[in-house]
């Protein structure tokens, strides 16, 4: 991993929107751009319109039931006669997009904690757990949450939870060092509750906050591993009320349909608060955003744009579609 590449440079960055705009460019070309080209030379919305429309919108990952919804809607307009010209498509769609992203319902149903974000007592540490399986980008995710929380003049505090791996407390003890925030670890093969009981002690007792912690990289088909993830939920709710106050989900953007399954399992069994969607930039379907949110009720709470360690953007719904619909 290459940790210093992305503190890069002093340079100054552009803007949070135009550095949306940039990472979203290959998602609109497949998405936005293919809607342009379906509707060239077409004077209205025809149903070869709709079936040219479904395709794009699976391809761009949207998945099958949002898909579905999405053009269930947009008939039920053109019956109406509120969607006719071929030229309403591009907004139709946009608005349609928005809303499901402002207003993730889900359909998820099945056990473990409530997936809402709760909120700590006063005077107590907010507990956030990363969960995710290898290779998507997890521990430098949780790198550039820490720099975000820090650049809120918050004292963020790292917990190595992730015992099973031999280089997770390794790396995570880098970016502690980088940052120059505090990191609570014990011995690889330890029992990770163990781990999140000293870290949560320590945050109280030095008064730190968030307390950010790593989580074993667990498959998501392992439910042994599923397990071990409820007792921490558990460990960590007896020593702060509430706790974990939010436990984020970490995706590769660029798995797609892969990456709505993970979702699914660990909104079941890790309680799932929210997304933080990586390499954003580096896919052409960020459709799965869309996907997450209508099917899981996830809303998804960061967007990784790029190497650099600021490169961790809040995500807002009305942004996210702008930078993809914008002329």
């Amino acid at each position: 991993m290459m940790v210093q590449s992305l503190f890069g440079s002093a340079e100054k960055k552009p803007g949070i929107f135009d550095r949306l705009k940039k990472a979203v460019a290959s998602t609109k070309a497949q998405l936005v751009g293919r809607i342009e080209d379906i509707v060239e030379g077409k004077e209205v919305i025809d149903r070869a319109v709709l079936d040219d429309l479904e395709a794009t919108l699976i391809a761009a990952d949207l998945g099958m039931k949002t898909t579905q919804e999405i053009l269930a809607h947009l008939q039920e307009q053109v019956n109406r006669r509120k969607l006719q010209a071929a030229t309403q498509l591009r907004p139709a769609v946009e608005q349609e997009i928005l809303t499901i992203l402002e207003n993730p319902t889900g359909t998820q149903d099945g056990p473990g904690r409530a997936n809402t974000v709760r909120q700590p007592p006063a005077g107590q540490p907010e507990v956030i757990f990363v969960v995710g399986v290898n290779g998507v980008g997890k521990t430098t995710s949780i790198a550039k949450l820490a720099n975000y929380y820090l650049q809120q003049n918050r004292k963020p505090l790292l917990c190595a939870a992730d015992t099973f791996r031999a280089a997770a407390n390794e790396q995570l003890e880098i970016w502690a060092d980088r940052l120059g925030i505090e990191i609570v670890k014990q011995k690889p093969g330890a029992d990770p509750s163990a781990v999140i009981f000293d870290a949560l002690g320590a945050a109280k007792t030095r008064h730190q906050d968030p307390v950010i912690v790593d989580t074993a990289g667990r498959l998501h088909t392992k439910f042994n591993l599923m397990t071990e993830l409820d007792k921490m939920c558990r460990i960590a709710g007896r020593e702060v009320a509430n706790a974990p106050h939010q436990v984020l989900l970490v995706i590769d953007g660029t798995t797609g349909q892969n990456g709505l399954q993970q979702a699914r399992q660990f909104t079941q069994h890790g309680g799932a608060t929210g997304i933080i969607l990586t390499k954003l930039d580096g896919t052409a379907k960020g459709g799965v955003v869309v996907a997450i949110a209508r099917e899981l009720g996830l809303p998804i709470q960061f967007v990784g744009v790029g190497e650099k360690i600021d490169d961790l953007l809040p995500f807002n719904p009305k942004d996210f579609v702008a930078s993809l619909f914008e002329a």
